[in-house]
């Protein structure tokens, strides 16, 4: 078995990264922190920055435990995103719908289909634009910088010597 530098096995094909990985899906761009912190700044400026607020709160609070908990942050989300006195209010449908008694009994799921709704309107909307944006294409551009600097260069040519002895 050969392994990388950092001691894990190395495959044929190199695992997307970065930038490149970003671009396949909005998922990826998601699971990613440097990705989320890049797609905030795009959505501050596009003062849509709520959005990825409000799915990212939705995905932590899935994790919360105990029922307190539960309704607090229950309670924050709805205060925070979906109030009509919100601060930073999220445009989703049924909206009105999602009443404050509802954060008495929450549960993990309860914020899930509004949680959708503004994953559906990044994805289909602020994503695209995200992928064109200076952002994303400037961070692109020094990611390839780095990968083709002469120290990445020669670690590929050192490593290539070593296995094809």
């Amino acid at each position: 078995e050969i392994n990388d530098s950092d001691g894990h096995p190395s495959s044929s094909h190199q695992t997307l990264k970065g930038t490149s990985k970003w671009a396949t899906s909005l998922e990826n761009l998601l699971e990613d922190p440097e990705g989320v912190k890049r797609f905030r700044e795009f959505l501050k400026k596009e003062f849509s920055e709520e959005n990825v607020l409000f799915w990212l709160a939705c995905e932590e609070f899935k994790k919360t435990q105990g029922k307190k908990q539960m309704q607090e942050k229950a309670k924050e989300i709805y205060m925070t995103f979906l109030s009509s006195k919100a601060s930073s209010q999220v445009n989703v449908e049924g909206q009105s719908r999602l009443n404050e008694t509802i954060l008495e009994t929450p549960h993990p799921l309860m914020f899930q289909k509004l949680q959708d709704q503004i994953f559906n309107l990044m994805k289909y909307d602020s994503y695209s634009r995200f992928l064109k944006s200076d952002i994303f294409l400037n961070h692109k551009k020094s990611e390839e910088q780095e990968e083709n600097s002469p120290e990445a260069q020669t670690a590929a040519k050192r490593a290539s010597r070593i296995y094809n002895t």
